[in-house]
């Protein structure tokens, strides 16, 4: 393996309510392991209260890179999805106005794109109507059409705010942006959005055994590979709890991600706090060999070729009626 250096840029994600996140940045080192680092810290927006602020104002004093991850409340879907545009053009208008109130500064903005929260509750519950529900919207082009001109509209505001702006995406969205399909962002009420970095969320404590290889496949596919979980995260009824990676596990990973482009994501911090991960990062060996398992990683390349065939395909359907009708030719003849 060529001889690796350490990130260009190594950010924290940190998803907690406001005084589990002043505890957090209470604790001693914390903040100055962060500076030593020169790590930024991606800080879900789950509320615009004065201590969220007053830990943002810290940081900004201490010159860690911060990134406003923009979350809506749970009964908005709390992610950016397709039935979310509205409100989280009212949540970033809010999201604005006190940061302007708080003197807070901001080195980009970060989206995250996933399911609509409650849906995907409703399916841990083997809700069928809601899956006939998601299979329905794959028809819906209009819905999704609007939705993503809005969101691309509020990224312009975004960036007429004189924000950077930065995407968190399943690895999928990739390769539907290769194929020109849109049928999987469809399906789960995804947007797809232009942003100025696209983040693949590759955590492989989700994908055990096989998720290495789904981070070493598909880690070069976007700007930045984010990996994890070290533990933390949005807890949602009948999904089962992973264990958090071990630190074998997230060395490896590391190591990987950032021989992919040098610009890695990590969550949690608060997980990496918990597990001691943060003080064993300041002594990192970043040029030790790591190995990725080639079964693992044979598996998921030849999954991938074949998803790409697939998207490209139902994204040219003139294409695949002339083959079939083709074959069918050839068959009768």
């Amino acid at each position: 393996m060529s001889q690796m250096t350490k990130p260009t840029q190594l950010t924290f994600f940190t998803e907690l309510e406001e005084e589990p996140l002043s505890a957090l940045f209470s604790k001693p080192g914390v903040v100055d392991q962060l500076v030593s680092l020169k790590a930024g810290v991606s800080m879900g927006i789950l509320d615009f209260s004065d201590e969220r602020a007053s830990v943002a104002r810290r940081l900004n004093e201490r010159g860690v890179p911060l990134v406003a991850w923009q979350l809506l409340p749970k009964d908005q879907g709390y992610w950016y999805h397709v039935n979310s545009a509205h409100y989280a053009v009212e949540r970033y208008r809010r999201f604005r106005n006190w940061s302007i109130e708080q003197n807070l500064r901001w080195d980009a903005i970060g989206i995250d794109i996933e399911p609509d929260i409650n849906e995907f509750q409703e399916l841990l519950r083997y809700n069928f109507r809601t899956l006939y529900s998601l299979i329905k919207r794959i028809w819906n082009k209009k819905q999704f059409a609007d939705s993503c001109a809005t969101y691309e509209s509020l990224v312009a505001r975004m960036h007429s705010d004189g924000y950077a702006v930065q995407s968190y995406e399943y690895f999928f969205m990739a390769d539907e942006r290769k194929t020109g399909s849109s049928l999987l962002t469809r399906l789960f009420g995804l947007a797809k959005v232009s942003t100025d970095k696209h983040v693949a969320m590759l955590y492989s404590s989700f994908f055990r055994p096989f998720g290495v290889g789904v981070l070493k496949i598909y880690g070069q596919t976007m700007d930045s590979a984010a990996i994890g979980i070290t533990g933390g995260g949005v807890e949602l009824e009948g999904l089962e709890n992973k264990k958090p990676m071990t630190w074998e596990e997230f060395s490896r990973d590391l190591r990987i991600a950032n021989n992919c482009h040098g610009d890695v994501h990590i969550f949690s911090l608060e997980g990496c706090v918990e597990q001691g991960f943060l003080d064993r990062l300041t002594s990192f060996d970043w040029d030790k060999e790591t190995k990725c398992p080639r079964h693992w990683t044979a598996l998921i390349a030849t999954a991938r070729f074949l998803a790409l065939g697939v998207l490209w395909l139902l994204a040219n359907p003139l294409f695949l009626i002339a083959a079939t009708a083709a074959l069918v030719w050839a068959l009768v003849h």
